[in-house]
């Protein structure tokens, strides 16, 4: 029987006092990748923020179970430490602090407690070397001068060296082309085993050829309107949103609202 991880019930957000999220429902099971779809502005990026725990996504009701515990009173490095993990679609430079020091201090942060040098490095080489990437990639600087792809790669080598039970990865292939795309995918794919459940928010099928998902679900104006399998993904791609939203009432004039929602 699948262990369920999380459990989302009846989950509305608003963002400076506009309802962006309005009764979201969502269940994960370890092992499993959820692929969550929809047109700007139907709150994707809310979604990813709000489980995380960020300050600005003020939770208005439902509620939210990760591992069997409600978590909405939780702070963001509280959440990190039970075994969060979100991938940031716009990652941040950090100019002067080298990637092998901000993993370290990462990795010390979630374990809350000290981590050998010796242990550390061991754990660092090891996925390093399983995600194929250089080791003088952790010597650079984090994020600084890095290219899109390059900045996706060390978000995927935090979600390594963490080793989170749930990754939440908002829009990973935003910005990348083709070849940046299969890298960072073959990167994910390889970190993936039955204990870690994926949800994986992306505007486009191009994304879910490399990354397999079991489960696919269209978010539309704060809700999930429809879930089915990899399938869907492809029927999207085919036929656009419009066919889906227009069988549940809504209408093909989407409100753009960008990434912040």
């Amino acid at each position: 029987m699948a262990e369920e991880l999380l459990k989302i019930r009846g989950l509305t957000v608003a963002v400076e006092g506009k309802q962006i999220l309005n009764g979201l429902d969502l269940t994960v099971n370890r092992g499993e990748v959820h692929a969550i779809m929809g047109p700007n502005g139907s709150g994707k990026s809310t979604l990813a923020n709000a489980l995380m725990g960020h300050p600005r996504y003020q939770v208005t009701g439902g509620d939210v179970k990760f591992k069997g515990e409600e978590i909405l009173g939780l702070t963001p490095d509280v959440r990190a430490q039970k075994g969060m993990f979100l991938a940031f679609q716009y990652p941040t430079s950090i100019p002067g602090v080298t990637m092998v020091n901000f993993l370290r201090q990462a990795m010390k942060a979630v374990r809350q407690e000290d981590v050998p040098v010796r242990e550390f490095r061991e754990k660092l080489l090891a996925t390093l070397k399983l995600l194929k990437i250089d080791e003088d990639f952790a010597r650079r600087y984090v994020n600084e001068g890095f290219s899109g792809g390059e900045k996706k790669r060390a978000e995927v080598l935090q979600l390594g060296i963490l080793d989170p039970d749930l990754a939440i990865m908002d829009e990973t292939d935003s910005g990348l082309d083709i070849d940046a795309l299969r890298t960072v995918a073959e990167g994910v794919n390889a970190l993936t085993t039955p204990k870690l459940g994926v949800v994986l928010i992306t505007h486009y099928q191009r994304l879910l050829n490399y990354i397999k998902p079991q489960f696919v679900h269209i978010l539309y104006k704060g809700r999930i309107i429809e879930s089915g399998g990899p399938e869907l993904a492809l029927q999207l791609e085919a036929e656009g949103y419009d066919p889906v939203i227009a069988k549940y009432g809504g209408t093909p004039e989407l409100a753009v609202a960008g990434e912040k929602a």
